[in-house]
């Protein structure tokens, strides 16, 4: 009986020798032939990091730990609200033993309605955070644990986190107003942090002319990779101008460019002060 012979197309033909090409290689490499190069091609190296981005961005002067409360309010409750938290707010600036400090408070005028948000300095970071509670925590006077529960008869939710400060923005100090804020939130791409920071060192020149920067911060407990920048402005027509004069200064728009990409998802309050808040 005659051999039947098998005749393969040459497009099959060629594939099946450009298999066997990239098989011979693979093995070639895998058996220790420059090695190397070979990895180089799936491996994406990587220069360790010798330090931890909050350490790498933060101020190392101050020490200072933020905590950013953010509180759905009854929309019936806001008023009463407002009045009791600046009761309790005022009774903690005053008492010497409690090592916080009440940075800003605001309700949100665009954005989450009947949102409070309330921004909280410790000065001496994570040690001062717990002494702070404890003794909170242990503290017989009936003001605040009476606040504590009038409190939660109001709120609808609450969320918090502890920020640290980016070296090269303004630590936020008390200014007349008034003012309205805004707050422009930014969910990084996980291990983007450290670039971030690199690019705005250099594009945070761009905003401080008209003094309308007041603080950056990044979170380190509560949603991870956050990055929270505080404006103030005359009002949202100034916050326009403001805004478009930027784009006129050379730079500003490749540090706009670079950072884009690094962002997951971002969200703008514009928000006012309450009346017992130090940035008003």
């Amino acid at each position: 009986m005659a051999a039947t012979s098998l005749v393969l197309p040459k497009v099959q033909l060629t594939k099946l020798y450009r298999n066997a090409v990239t098989l011979r290689v693979c093995r070639r490499f895998s058996n220790g032939g420059d090695n190397g190069w070979f990895r180089s091609l799936f491996v994406h190296k990587v220069d360790a990091r010798k330090d931890t981005h909050s350490n790498l961005l933060s101020k190392k002067e101050t020490s200072n730990l933020y905590k950013m409360q953010f509180h759905n309010v009854k929309p019936e409750c806001l008023e009463a609200y407002n009045d009791l938290e600046a009761e309790v707010q005022s009774k903690l600036h005053v008492d010497q033993d409690f090592p916080c400090e009440v940075v800003g408070s605001w309700n949100t005028w665009y954005g989450d309605q009947d949102q409070t948000v309330h921004l909280w300095r410790y000065r001496g970071g994570y040690p001062a955070l717990t002494e702070c509670l404890n003794k909170l925590n242990n503290n017989k006077v009936t003001v605040y644990q009476e606040f504590r529960r009038e409190r939660s008869k109001m709120l609808l939710s609450r969320s918090n986190q502890l920020l640290l400060e980016f070296s090269f923005w303004n630590e936020p100090t008390p200014r007349a107003g008034p003012n309205i804020y805004e707050m422009r939130t930014y969910k990084l791409k996980p291990g983007t942090m450290i670039e971030w920071g690199n690019h705005w060192a250099r594009a945070i020149r761009h905003r401080q002319e008209n003094d309308e920067a007041v603080g950056g911060f990044f979170s380190q407990i509560g949603d991870l990779y956050v990055v929270h920048h505080l404006w103030a402005y005359k009002d949202l027509q100034s916050r326009e101008e403001t805004r478009n004069a930027a784009w006129q200064k050379e730079g500003w728009d490749s540090s706009v460019y670079y950072t884009v990409p690094l962002i997951q998802s971002m969200q703008s309050r514009i928000m006012i002060p309450t009346q017992s808040s130090p940035l008003q």
